[in-house]
């Protein structure tokens, strides 16, 4: 059973593990210089940023997201838990505490793209470069949550 927590100081070596490693497998678009800038700058924030941790049984994290208000600004699985419902229930969480939830995803991570798909959310627009104006073109999305069941 996964549970949804607020992630702690004690929490961040794992969290850069699991967006080391979910990086790895999803993100191969990205140049080896650019990748390596982009791990600085979130080992640089993201150990202290507040997060929402998915986390097992024993208060592993399994995943994490980044809330700005209702802007989801990261959300990431660790690749050997992908598949059981770990970001549905972090995308379910952030919709229990905003009518509506809006992400900008890489238009070249496919898997990314298809996940958000399937959870119902829809393009509102596109963007040639990321946020820190790298030729990474982003795809804005937005979920309505109205009329979802709050998870368990």
């Amino acid at each position: 059973m996964v549970r949804i927590r607020e992630s702690r100081a004690e929490d961040g070596a794992r969290i850069i593990a699991i967006w080391r490693e979910a990086v790895d497998v999803t993100h191969d678009f990205l140049t080896a210089a650019d990748r390596a800038a982009i791990e600085e700058e979130v080992r640089a924030f993201l150990p202290s940023a507040p997060l929402w941790l998915a986390v097992d049984g024993q208060d592993r994290p399994l995943g994490f997201m980044l809330l700005d208000g209702a802007q989801m600004e990261a959300l990431f699985i660790d690749p050997a838990c992908r598949g059981q419902g770990i970001g549905r229930a972090l995308v379910d969480h952030a919709l229990t505490l905003h009518l509506a939830v809006t992400t900008d995803v890489n238009e070249q991570n496919g898997q990314a793209v298809g996940f958000y798909e399937h959870l119902g959310f829809v393009a509102t627009g596109r963007s040639d470069r990321d946020g820190q104006g790298r030729p990474y073109p982003l795809i804005h999305l937005r979920m309505d949550g109205r009329g979802l069941t709050p998870p368990a």
